[in-house]
């Protein structure tokens, strides 16, 4: 029987490691087996904006070379893809693309993304999202592999296989979702009705140098030395939180995620191969969201409610901007949903009775001034 999650050290990004590595996750899910001839394979990597690979940001292009050569090896035709934050055509994500390093994919003999037209989606089943725009792409893919990138993230505590299929929707139109979904668990299952529209064959982590603190763009890399694999985006979640200290209950997609039953509570009731504990990073650096507190507000009973509106209010976090690190570009307000930022004095300013808290603005300022902010009540707390 095939294992939920298979875990397998890779020490670097050097061309011989990743290959190895890339055949021990695979080979006891099955390997590439049910990879054809003739077959078309979408690999949605995380290329979330323009930063190097050693920023730990995005997908490294080694492990997508190498994953690349062996689809094509089995005749596969390859594309890689994503729609990262801002504009979605040719000249934007060109330049995303050669600041990520993924010209070496047509080198490794698979082909770059550049078709931007967009498909209409229609999942009758889904919780909140039953009608969406996507990248048109992942449609003509007879199959598609999430490769993510494991991170801190501001609104979902994690970034991981789940979270990583949000790069299905049109750059321009992300902070769309965002103002439609401002609840974290209403976005969080959003973001499960897109993993399970799309399906995603393969989900393979790239966990060998993560994210930590001010994710998931502007924080630390942080060597973890693991790549994992799995069926299910959100079994792999699971696990991965477990190796960065994250409760299930702190990460939204994964409570959506057990809302319909696709994990189960724990990980220890997982199938894993692979020694959890050899890979755990206790002092990881993670963001405080206070997530943990905000399903507790699902109940039918009134007193449970009021209970959770009074927790998730005392442990709500907002984006404070670092004045000394803000130089007025204004990406922050251009990209803001809500449209509360504002430019004054050469600085970013957050008007906060009208912030939706989506951390739009945290995770694309291009100098890390944007940072996730708590409660003192929570600080005193949680301490």
């Amino acid at each position: 029987m095939k294992p939920d999650v298979v875990l397998t050290p890779c020490k670097d990004y050097s061309q011989g490691e990743v290959e190895s590595a890339l055949a021990r996750v695979l080979e006891p899910l099955g390997g590439l087996s049910w990879v054809k001839p003739g077959m078309r394979i979408a690999i949605k990597a995380n290329l979330v904006t323009f930063l190097k690979p050693e920023r730990a940001a995005t997908t490294h292009p080694s492990l997508l070379c190498a994953l690349v050569r062996m689809l094509t090896e089995r005749g596969a035709d390859v594309v890689v893809g994503d729609s990262p934050g801002g504009l979605y055509n040719a000249a934007y994500v060109k330049g995303v693309y050669q600041a990520t390093g993924m010209e070496q994919v047509e080198q490794a003999g698979g082909r770059l993304n550049w078709d931007f037209s967009h498909a209409q989606g229609e999942y009758p089943q889904g919780k909140v999202c039953r009608q969406f725009t996507y990248t048109a792409y992942l449609s003509k893919a007879d199959a598609i592999i999430n490769f993510c990138k494991l991170k801190t993230h501001g609104m979902m505590a994690m970034t991981c296989g789940a979270k990583n299929m949000f790069g299905s929707i049109p750059g321009a139109m992300k902070p769309e979702y965002h103002f439609r979904f401002p609840d974290p668990r209403d976005f969080a299952r959003m973001i499960v009705d897109l993993d399970e529209y799309f399906k995603p064959r393969l989900t393979i982590v790239d966990a060998v140098t993560c994210m930590e603190g001010n994710g998931p763009t502007g924080g630390t890399p942080r060597h973890v030395g693991l790549l994992a694999a799995s069926e299910s985006p959100h079994k792999a979640d699971l696990v991965c939180a477990q190796l960065l200290g994250l409760r299930r209950e702190e990460v939204p997609t994964l409570e959506a995620a057990m809302e319909r039953g696709l994990i189960p509570p724990t990980a220890e009731e997982l199938t894993v191969q692979g020694n959890v504990e050899d890979f755990v990073v206790p002092d990881f650096q993670r963001i405080e969201t206070g997530n943990g507190h905000l399903f507790e507000g699902d109940g039918k009973h009134l007193s449970k409610r009021l209970r959770g509106a009074v927790m998730a209010k005392v442990f709500s976090q907002k984006p404070k901007v670092v004045k000394q690190h803000c130089v007025g570009c204004g990406v922050c307000a251009n990209i803001c949903p809500a449209k509360t930022i504002t430019i004054e004095k050469g600085k970013a300013v957050v008007h906060r009775d009208k912030c939706i808290r989506c951390f739009c603005c945290q995770e694309f300022c291009p100098k890390s001034a944007m940072v996730v902010h708590r409660t003192w009540v929570a600080r005193l707390l949680e301490r």
